[in-house]
């Protein structure tokens, strides 16, 4: 085994020992003891999500459940259900639900805006961005709702301060998610 691998596999264990507290307290956080039991409908994404579309674009909005990893750590997978709703305006730091080819949707954070084009990248990803227009915008997310039944706000100004700290920390976002991954 060489050094570095020796190495990774020394600070991998030592994150994981370290982390054994936060891991058991953060089980029990969002816990649910009625969440197994209830009967869970699940669709395929191609199938769910023009209907999601067609729903915000009358004006109603959905819930609908996180799929994937992208927006560690604030959304989790098949944990957390997102609200979003039709939009009247976009800033950078939202989080929206966005066509990006024909087909193929994602819920990932705006990065930038240039007049009708728009700039994607999920909060768990490291590198790679999406781009997509205004028009390409399904919906909005509006509300954060864990298993518990908590309902976190969009616009929750705490909220909002802890994702501007996180869009700055991109340079160490590969750590602190490895770190993440292991309290998870």
């Amino acid at each position: 085994m060489s050094l570095k691998n020796a190495v990774k596999r020394a600070v991998k264990a030592s994150a994981r020992c370290l982390a054994t507290p936060w891991r058991k307290a953060k089980q029990h956080k969002y816990a649910d003891p009625q969440y197994g039991q209830m009967p869970r409908l699940e669709l395929p994404n191609d199938k769910l999500l023009p209907l999601v579309r067609q729903f915000v674009a009358k004006g109603e909005t959905v819930i609908i459940s996180v799929k994937g990893y992208s927006m560690r750590p604030f959304l989790e997978n098949l944990r957390d259900r997102v609200k979003l709703a039709p939009w009247t305006s976009l800033a950078v730091g939202d989080a929206v639900l966005a066509e990006i080819e024909k087909g193929h949707f994602v819920l990932h954070r705006i990065i930038k805006i240039e007049g009708d084009n728009l700039t994607l990248m999920g909060d768990g990803n490291i590198r790679g961005t999406e781009h997509c227009t205004v028009n390409d915008v399904c919906g909005v997310v509006t509300e954060y709702i864990r298993p518990n039944g908590h309902v976190l706000q969009a616009g929750d100004q705490r909220l909002q301060r802890r994702i501007r700290l996180w869009r700055r920390l991109l340079p160490v976002r590969r750590l602190l998610l490895f770190v993440y991954k292991q309290t998870v």
